[in-house]
């Protein structure tokens, strides 16, 4: 294991057990989907007051913009019925052309690499602007739940954009840990809720295509 490497879901939960037993601190999650919405929402609203921000302007096209924000609405929906969490969502406008400004220069960057990173910190830091702005006790993103993300940069960049704010706290998670992306991939099916075949954006979208065609399956996104 690489020296640097730092169990972050230890560090969730030790954040958890800091917590003021009398009342529940607010905490804004910045979600990419539903799918990958659920364990996270399951592991944090026992502890907090969570509000989910949905600034998702790398997915294209607009139709799987739309599906995933459809389908987050209906997760959200499902928990406030069977658990009784009232989360509440906050949807920023679509501008993918805007967007994809800042990842053009790094269009044939393999995924997982400077494109992803340059998404990671647009999206997390945006989400993070809003929760300081708005007053919330801590941030954190659910992408760490996802087995093509590094939680390592992830979390990373998470402290990074805790050092330049001076209220929000940073949440650090690792959600896929402790058979966190079992309960996800149970709830997900649990609920019926639409897996997307790519990471989001207009660079990954082949890949989207060659998994449909793979499964068989007539989806154009």
């Amino acid at each position: 294991m690489p020296e640097q490497y730092i169990n972050y879901y230890k560090k969730s939960l030790a954040i958890i057990d800091s917590l003021p037993s009398d009342h529940k601190p607010t905490l804004l999650l910045h979600s990419c989907c539903g799918p990958c919405s659920c364990f996270p929402l399951a592991f944090l609203c026992p502890h907090f007051i969570v509000t989910v921000f949905f600034n998702n302007s790398n997915i294209f096209p607009k139709t799987e913009y739309d599906r995933r924000l459809g389908e987050l609405k209906k997760l959200l929906a499902y928990l406030k019925r069977d658990y009784g969490y009232d989360v509440k969502l906050i949807v920023t406008p679509y501008d993918n052309e805007g967007y994809n400004k800042d990842l053009q220069p790094y269009a044939a960057s393999p995924e997982g690499q400077e494109r992803c990173l340059v998404c990671y910190r647009k999206r997390m830091g945006g989400a993070y602007d809003y929760a300081e702005a708005h007053g919330f006790d801590f941030f954190s993103t659910v992408m760490t739940i996802s087995r093509q993300k590094n939680s390592q940069i992830l979390n990373k960049i998470g402290a990074e954009l805790e050092s330049t704010h001076k209220k929000t706290r940073y949440f650090y998670s690792d959600y896929k840990k402790n058979k966190g992306i079992d309960v996800a991939r149970e709830m997900r099916i649990h609920y019926g809720l639409y897996n997307q075949l790519y990471c989001g954006c207009k660079y990954t979208y082949a890949k989207g295509l060659l998994k449909a065609k793979e499964k068989g399956l007539d989806w154009r996104g």
